[in-house]
């Protein structure tokens, strides 16, 4: 997995540094796993925009991703690793020995032919999904359940991994990207291995049309507006518009916005790195 740069021919071209897709093995998804995926364009339905800077992005289809990973004991086939226009990490399909064919989460490093397993007879090698309980310490994880069987919630963009520091009682501490130390129930599941695509954060689109691409549109500064428009608006001349805060007057840059009151407090070790 690498990124590859472009000689400036054009100008859109000059600053763009896109994926190599050097691990994408098939060009087309399985049929069976697909759905239509509708937009809104920021519309409600009377066709009243109530979000601003969406609308347009080229047509896409959801790939029905296994995040649950409860067929346990039973092995799959790695059939293919696929381009997913839905998420920043590559998608693999695999097939079960029963003939079910599913898609999940690729780890770095899984290849075409490969077998992997969930459940508690599974052994810690990458893609395969185990109970915390079952882990050895000190092992990268992804696609981290936050609750028994509900399915992964954490770590699973692009490159994003977590660690399993220590376990006690019936929770594991698990390090998570962000820096936070969290207490997870060791009988939720969690994937061996690092994501894919870890070189995701090195990409530049660089050129404006690949945001509309993507269903973006031009974003207005706050700071460009009239006062009635936003709160950082207005002023003569170029004025910095004060404390930057959000259209609606919440702070941001440095405003904790987190609930003292939170359920999920309790179960925070350490909390995550600011700056």
């Amino acid at each position: 997995m690498a990124v590859r740069k472009f000689k400036p021919v054009t100008p859109g071209q000059r600053q763009k540094v896109i994926s190599t897709f050097d691990e994408i093995t098939k060009d087309r998804p399985e049929k069976s796993l697909i759905s239509s995926k509708k937009r809104s364009g920021g519309r409600n339905d009377t066709g009243k925009m109530t979000m601003r800077y969406m609308g347009g992005g080229h047509k896409k289809r959801y790939r029905m991703i296994d995040f649950k990973r409860e067929k346990d004991g039973m092995s799959a086939n790695v059939k293919s690793i696929e381009y997913d226009p839905n998420r920043s990490a590559r998608i693999a399909l695999v097939a079960y020995e029963d003939g079910e064919k599913r898609y999940i989460i690729a780890p770095n490093g899984l290849k075409v032919g490969q077998k992997i397993m969930s459940g508690k007879t599974a052994t810690p090698e990458v893609g395969n999904a185990m109970p915390l309980s079952d882990l050895p310490l000190g092992t990268m994880v992804h696609n981290i359940e936050l609750h028994p069987g509900q399915g992964a919630a954490l770590a699973r963009s692009a490159g994003s991994y977590a660690q399993l520091t220590s376990r006690d009682g019936k929770y594991a501490i698990i390090k998570l990207p962000s820096g936070e130390s969290r207490m997870i129930l060791t009988t939720c599941k969690a994937t061996v291995g690092t994501v894919s695509n870890p070189d995701h954060g090195l990409e530049k689109s660089g050129k404006a049309g690949r945001s509309r691409w993507k269903g973006r549109r031009p974003r207005t500064r706050g700071v460009a507006m009239n006062p009635v428009d936003h709160p950082m608006g207005g002023g003569e001349g170029r004025a910095s518009g004060g404390h930057p805060r959000s259209r609606t007057g919440l702070l941001a840059k440095g405003f904790k916005t987190r609930s003292k009151k939170k359920h999920s407090n309790k179960y925070i070790v350490e909390k995550r790195k600011t700056k």
